[in-house]
């Protein structure tokens, strides 16, 4: 009989393919809008050193565009340009310096592009503005909210291309050294709303039945696989339920979760919401751990590996989830951004042995609860 190894489950080390995971828990993709021509700049580095040192298992970039017109906003970061790949590199290099995994959200907007950046109002950008709004697109000629202007029904070979994106994003991933990559699947986004029937209403063989809308995700799986070695891990982020009435349901994301699984996808990231505004907008009440159950289902009815995420704050809730086979790792967005030293927090909450030695050791050196030479800081 396999036994568990003594200390909390929540950082044991957990090896998918060839990546080992030191511990569980995972830096959230958190967009930054900082980014000048979807380049990396001194804030992601000033922002990403933070966490760099914090000792997690993994940390993955924010939504990053595979083509221009993808962006959510103008300051989203890209990867559609060879051009990207050094700045992208700067990162993946400062999270291996200190054992961190590092991997890349790939991420197309759809209709919810080509937007201000949240903090100046988030509305749609106009054609005449400072930063000029730029056409969308979606699987329908339906816009996200009744006033925002009407995005363009993408046609079949408007849909190959964007898959062929998704493909060579990916090889520029590799390029700059993520360990691995999450395709956004979620949040309303264009691989999200040909799989809503809240915002897919097409008549050809991508939408419809389940089965044509989930052929957009499953396409774009299907080639980030092709250019992924058998060693790479892939992650799917998914929008679970849409929580809005005819909407994507649990059971059209097992099914969904399955066919993922069976084409080469690791771990579905389980979000919800976000296709009629916000994320997570809907009848489902946003409290501490609220999305832990939509990865408990998916785990344990499509036999994959899960993330959970979403308003995860406390370690202990966050060791239960795991060491209850609800999710094999955990994510946190603003709870690290609050305290980007939390898995020290946890570590010593849970009653890990050295709990220090989750940093560096350089920073172990001076939190260890041996005898302290004064003279060192001298």
């Amino acid at each position: 009989m396999e036994r568990h190894p003594p200390g909390p489950h929540l950082f044991t080390p957990l090896t998918i393919r060839a990546a080992t995971f030191r511990n569980r828990i995972v830096l959230s993709p958190m967009c930054q809008y900082q980014a000048v021509d979807g380049h990396i700049g001194r804030w992601h580095l000033a922002h990403h050193s933070r966490f760099a040192l914090g000792g997690l298992g993994a940390a993955i970039l924010e939504a990053t565009s595979v083509t221009a017109d993808g962006r959510i906003t103008p300051g989203c970061t890209g990867i559609y340009d060879d051009a990207h790949i050094s700045g992208l590199r700067s990162i993946t290099e400062l999270y291996r310096d200190h054992g961190v995994l590092s991997g890349i959200q790939l991420s197309h907007a759809g209709r919810k592009g080509s937007t201000a950046r949240p903090w100046e109002g988030a509305a749609p950008l106009e054609a005449n503005g400072e930063e000029p709004a730029w056409r969308t697109v979606a699987p329908s000629a339906v816009p996200a909210r009744p006033e925002w202007p009407v995005p363009l029904a993408l046609c079949e070979d408007g849909i190959a291309a964007i898959v062929e994106a998704f493909r060579t994003a990916t090889l520029r991933s590799y390029e700059a050294g993520f360990d691995f990559v999450e395709i956004h699947g979620a949040h309303g986004y264009l691989i999200h709303s040909f799989l809503s029937p809240l915002a897919n209403q097409r008549n050809d063989r991508f939408g419809g039945s389940l089965e044509n809308r989930m052929r957009f995700a499953l396409m774009v799986a299907e080639a980030v696989r092709s250019v992924s070695s058998h060693d790479r891990p892939i992650f799917y982020r998914a929008s679970v339920i849409d929580d809005v009435e005819g909407g994507v349901t649990l059971e059209d994301s097992i099914v969904l979760a399955t066919a993922l699984r069976e084409r080469g996808v690791d771990v579905v990231d389980c979000s919800a919401g976000g296709i009629v505004g916000p994320v997570a907008l809907g009848l489902l009440k946003q409290k501490p751990n609220f999305q832990v159950p939509l990865a408990a289902a998916i785990r344990a009815k499509a036999g994959v590996a899960t993330m959970a995420v979403g308003l995860i704050i406390d370690p202990v809730s966050a060791e239960n989830a795991v060491a209850n086979g609800h999710a094999d790792l955990i994510a946190l967005g603003r709870e690290l951004m609050a305290d980007s030293n939390w898995v020290y927090r946890a570590a010593r909450q849970l009653g890990v042995s050295n709990p220090e030695k989750v940093f560096p050791p350089e920073y172990a050196f001076y939190l260890g609860s041996g005898p302290i030479d004064l003279r060192c800081s001298i």
